[in-house]
């Protein structure tokens, strides 16, 4: 019992450090790392080297999944293939379902662009459409950003899922993942759609919430701003043809070998791997620099991409090192019994992210800290199998988006953004990062009982 304790006091550690003292989450979960490791006697000598070994054994290979996917994810942003993205989809869908053609657009978008920016890319789209259709602004941005934070949380190359994925021994299965990840995060999606539907005859009441109807025309200026937008098939080829990749990857590794094992499968076992996918994807976001100098436009993007993944593979790294420390101190074996006992299985890292998300706001942190907490259990509450892995990714994922609310960058960008007030974005937005979460964690349950 006093491991336990011992473990909910480093949480609450966390928690406090982040939510109410503002440290950094690198810091604070190198210093959990520390506490952790003197709590449970672990021998001083080996305390440093446990930690070391567990920041560098997460990033030896999702680092680099990070570094390129925010790279691509960087160009695509600024070269306006996000735009290009958004005016396809509303193309093949039409305006007849404005709130779900709004939704499409973000759940496409955050796969490769972190939803805050994705946000702020398309919030003039957004109130273009909503102005044009006589939808109310408030449905069309509880839409959009639940559609945007629907991928963000569960289908990689977004950074959270990559590094929940690696704390729990995916690397090689990203795969399955993405494919598990697209049906979970689609149901999060529709789920705030419908939401947002209760919205559409509801005005926004912040500040200058009435400059918004006047803005119709603010779309098109944005595009001007990109000068000549990429075609879709180049706005879609970076993000799209590594996720089949890797798609494909898992399924030449499949047990019963569905291409045999010959040239095709070297292919795709090659380019299936995450890291060879995505430098694929580089490769092709490279037709998308407009500058006379490519060269010096490349690096230009590689220096700000640089500047967004440091942090994120910091943290990830901080929880690779908390992880160890857990793993060594043998931690898994005594709460997965007592877990196993209580019954909650798959629902416990549920509840530890959304703990942890909702304390501190940060839906990568909670990723990052929960899968590295986990991940000693998983044998012990019957999770271990690859399957059984990768369902506890997403019921991570349904936790950190459970719930958005003031200590969260992206619900005062969606607010701001959308002239809400807060007590309307708390009615709006955070009630569908709710009932988002916990749609996402049923639906992972109900698949845990029929796949597990």
């Amino acid at each position: 019992m006093s491991l336990v304790l011992i473990l909910l006091a480093v949480i609450a550690f966390i928690v406090i450090a982040t939510s109410k003292f503002k440290l950094h989450p690198f810091l604070t979960l190198i210093f959990a790392s520390f506490i952790a490791a003197f709590a449970y006697g672990l021998p001083s000598a080996e305390i440093a080297k446990t930690i070391a070994t567990g920041f560098g054994g997460i990033l030896g290979y999702i680092g680099l999944v990070i570094v390129l996917g925010t790279i691509i994810g960087t160009i695509l942003e600024k070269s306006g293939a996000a735009i290009t993205m958004a005016d396809f989809v509303i193309k093949v869908l039409g305006k007849r379902f404005p709130t779900l053609t709004m939704s499409i657009i973000g759940y496409i978008v955050s796969i490769p662009v972190f939803c805050d920016s994705g946000f702020v890319i398309l919030n003039s789209l957004k109130q273009s459409m909503a102005n044009r259709m006589q939808v109310s602004s408030v449905a069309m941005s509880v839409a959009l950003a639940t559609g945007l934070y629907a991928t963000h949380t569960f289908v990689p190359p977004t950074p959270g899922p990559i590094a929940a994925a690696g704390n729990l021994g995916l690397e090689s299965n990203l795969g399955l993942v993405i494919f598990i990840g697209v049906f979970v995060a689609a149901t999060a999606a529709l789920a705030g759609t419908l939401w947002a539907n209760r919205f559409k005859n509801v005005e926004p009441d912040g500040e200058g919430a009435e400059e918004l109807k006047s803005k119709v025309e603010d779309f098109e200026k944005l595009k001007a701003t990109y000068g000549k937008l990429p075609s879709p098939t180049r706005a879609f080829a970076p993000i799209f043809i590594p996720i089949l990749l890797i798609c494909f990857g898992s399924i030449a590794n499949f047990p019963t070998a569905p291409i045999g094992e010959g040239f095709a499968f070297e292919l795709f076992a090659f380019f299936g791997q995450p890291v060879n996918a995505l430098l694929v994807g580089l490769l092709l976001s490279l037709f998308l620099l407009k500058a006379d100098d490519k060269s010096k436009e490349f690096s230009e993007r590689i220096t700000q991409a640089l500047t967004v993944a440091a942090p994120i593979l910091l943290i990830t790294g901080a929880g690779g090192a908390f992880g160890a420390v857990l793993k060594a101190a043998d931690i898994g074996t005594v709460i997965g019994t007592s877990l196993s006992a209580l019954g909650i299985g798959i629902f416990m890292p549920f509840i530890v992210a959304a703990a942890l998300k909702s304390a501190q706001g940060s839906s990568t942190v909670a990723l990052v800290a929960t899968s590295a907490l986990v991940a000693p259990m998983l044998g012990d509450i019957g999770l271990a199998s690859d399957m059984g892995r990768v369902l506890t990714v997403m019921a991570i994922g349904a936790g950190a988006m459970t719930v958005s609310h003031a200590n969260d960058s992206f619900f005062w960008v969606v607010t701001q953004f959308s002239r809400m007030s807060v007590k309307q974005a708390y009615k709006a937005q955070t009630m569908a990062t709710l009932i988002q979460g916990l749609t996402a964690m049923t639906l992972v349950y109900i698949l845990s009982l029929i796949l597990l």
